[in-house]
Order: structure tokens, then sequence, then C-alpha cells
């Protein structure tokens, strides 16, 4: 189903991928495409959503993609897991525990667990702000991350990095971005240095070229560095999927009010390269678009633009009271919830029982209570830490003659030392 597109979307000028794609593909399928005629987003009742195939419940005789019981257990496993760790972000920041601004991916999750459990180890993640689950899902152990949201020596960059800055060398997390656009470029130049290695120093993995997956939102597909980047890709025939969370808000914009054309994934063609949209609340559904996407970057056959249309169940961040958005819009997709509808097809189809499930949630509990005791318990970073990673001469402003740092002097930060 998904190679069909992504077969018309490669071979077709992108007019023709697009129409030739909606004509084959039944509705709702796994790609959802539908266009809009370039007028006001429909209207459902009086929620707002890009493509109302989204918001329609599917019949209950729909296709689903094979998947195992195994596979299916993995999916859940982890985006429970997504879930109660957020759930504990805030609880953990109205107590006092956490600083700075805290996004959080509440409803996301068939998204991250989607794209990021289709990956091998050295494949590379990039994320935003919002990026505690994609952190998860790379395999950043939930102690690590939740110590480095407490600013701790012992989370996953030493306590430097915060909320909005994860990184992991050993799970090729390449860190999330404060700023929209920023890890664009980042995860194109990951993308180049993988075929590099592979065509040029003949460093290959035995399944082929290593994939990057950019990860960002709606509102950062009106930057240029998007732009730019999707050129770039598709000129070097790059291993990267750009990723696009369309959560329909971008802070309190609404997409529908700040895009010209709302659908992002028609942006993909004009550039040569395929353009999908899925429905991002379904993590069956992802994964079928996901697996399409990095099989066809880890043959050399270039990048893909995917939509996923989604949702976020909170605030922008836990600082905002979250009033611009209509109740009945929220709840409409509170309905919708990835997670509750994972649970109903694996128990539907026999894959597992609901006591299994629930053996599942009682230990991701453990393991996000375990984090947060590692994460109270560890130590602050040391002084000595302040201005590591800050210059590239480790004998220049950072450290005095006597080779210690300067901001051990007790009065470096009361703005009295000689520096």
């Amino acid at each position: 189903m998904a190679a069909a597109y992504f077969t018309a979307a490669k071979c077709l000028p992108p007019v023709a991928a697009r129409s030739a794609a909606a004509d084959r593909l039944p509705a709702p399928s796994a790609l959802s495409v539908r266009p809009l005629h370039r007028r006001p987003a429909r209207r459902l009742g009086s929620v707002l959503a890009v493509s109302s195939d989204v918001l329609k419940a599917a019949p209950a005789a729909a296709a689903y993609p094979a998947v195992t019981r195994e596979e299916a257990l993995e999916l859940y496993e982890d985006m429970i897991l997504g879930r109660n760790f957020e759930d504990m972000c805030a609880q953990m920041y109205y107590r006092g525990k956490m600083f700075g601004f805290v996004h959080l991916y509440n409803g996301q999750e068939a998204v991250s667990t989607g794209f990021i459990k289709q990956l091998n180890q050295p494949d590379c993640v990039v994320s935003t702000y919002r990026d505690h689950v994609h952190a998860l899902s790379k395999g950043v152990p939930a102690r690590e991350v939740m110590a480095e949201l407490f600013g701790k020596a012992t989370g996953c960059c030493r306590g430097q990095g915060g909320s909005m800055h994860m990184f992991s060398e050993p799970h090729n997390l390449l860190g999330g971005f404060a700023f929209i656009g920023e890890g664009i470029p980042v995860a194109t130049g990951a993308a180049f240095a993988a075929k590099y290695r592979h065509e040029v120093l003949k460093q290959s993995s035995p399944g082929g070229l290593d994939v990057t997956l950019a990860f960002f939102g709606d509102g950062t597909c009106n930057n240029g560095q998007f732009f730019e980047c999707l050129n770039m890709a598709q000129l070097w025939k790059l291993p990267i999927i750009f990723v696009v969370e369309n959560n329909l808000w971008a802070i309190g914009m609404s997409h529908l009010r700040s895009t010209s054309d709302p659908e992002i994934w028609k942006k993909g063609p004009a550039f040569g390269m395929p353009g999908v949209h899925v429905d991002g609340m379904d993590v069956l559904k992802v994964r079928e678009v996901a697996k399409e996407a990095i099989d066809r970057a880890r043959r050399g056959e270039g990048p893909t633009l995917v939509e996923c249309e989604t949702y976020r169940f909170r605030g922008h961040s836990l600082a905002d009271p979250d009033e611009l958005r209509r109740p009945d819009e929220k709840s409409h997709y509170a309905a919708r919830d990835p997670i509750t509808s994972l649970k109903k097809y694996i128990i539907e189809q026999n894959l597992a029982s609901e006591a299994e499930l629930k053996s599942i949630e009682k230990k991701i509990d453990d393991v996000v209570e375990e984090a947060v005791e590692f994460a109270d318990a560890s130590p602050l970073p040391p002084r000595s830490q302040l201005l590591e990673n800050v210059f590239a001469d480790p004998k220049g402003f950072g450290i005095g003659p006597d080779g210690k740092y300067r901001c051990e002097d007790p009065k470096f930060t009361q703005g009295t030392a000689q520096v």
C-alpha cells in the first residue's frame, strides 16, 4: 500500500504523482491523502483540521498492516513509557524539581514510536525542544533523561542540556534544539556524513546506508532552513526522512491561519521527493509509512517528507495555560488517543490479554518512579563544569595559569574576579 504511493511519487512529476497516488489508494488508508484544493480547511462539526480523513473514525473492517505479538507489545510499551514519563515530568515541574520551559509530548506518541522503533542503532535522530520521548524511543535510559531534566550531573548531558537539549552520543541522538528549524541542517549534515561513509570511505553497514530522522513541527515548515535542506537532500539523494509532527498549532498560532497551503506533504514532490500524509494518531499507519520511507533511504533512493497529523494533549509548554484551543477540539482529539486505540487493537486481535497489558503498565510505572528517585538523589554538576565545552582552547579564558578553572574562584560569579 505505502510502496505504491512511494513508487508513484518517485517516478511521476509532482502533480501527477499526487493525483496518481490519491487515485490508487482507498480511503481511509495508511496514507490518508486528501487535497484541500487551496481553500480554507474543512470543518467537521466545529473542529478544524488539515484533512477530514484524519478526523473520521476508521470503519471496523479497515485493513491494518500485519503486526506480530512481539511487535505490538514493543509499540505499546514504548508509547506507555512516553506518556507516563511526560505525566511524571508535569508533576515534577510543578513541585519545583525542573526549571525553564518544559514541552510535553502527550498525544503524539504514535509518531515517535512508529518511526524510531524502525531504526537501527547507528541511525540518527534529530529532535526539537519537545524531545524527551524521542530520546526514550531511541533507547536513552529513562533515569538519564529524568536526571537531565533535574539538571543533575548524571543526566545524558551532565545536567547542562536540560529539557530542550537532550543529546546522547551512544544512542546517536544528535540533540533537541530550542529554536525551530535549527535541527534540520544538522540532520541533513548527518545524512550527508552517512552517505560519505558509505560511498567514499566504503564503511558500509550490512543493511545499506545509515538513516537520519529529522523531527520538527508544522510551525517550522515556513522557515528557510526547511526548504534549503529539502533541496539539498534531494539533490544529493541523502538518506534522510523529514518527519513533520503537525499538531495543528505553532504555540498559539493555528497552522491553518499561518500557511498559504496547509498540506505540508505537497512540498516534497515540489522538490522531487515523495510527500506522504499519514494519520499521526495511529501508530500502525505511521509505522507502515515509516518502514517504507526508511527502507527507501537505506537503499540509497533518497529522502522522503512525511506529514504526520497529530495533536498534543497539553499546552505548548507547562507554562502555557492552553486557552486558545477550543474545548470541543481538544475533546475530539482526546477521544482519538493513540495509546487507547492501540490497546483496543491488541485485545481485539488477540495479540495479548488485558492482564498482560496491565503488567506492562506496571513495569513502566516502576521504571518512571525509579527514574525520579535516581534523578532526585543524583548530585548537581560541579562548578568546575561550568565552562567546559564552551571554549575551543582549554587553556584560554576558562582555565587560569595554575591549571584550575577560573569559575572555581568564589568571586567568579560575583563579577569581581580578574578574568
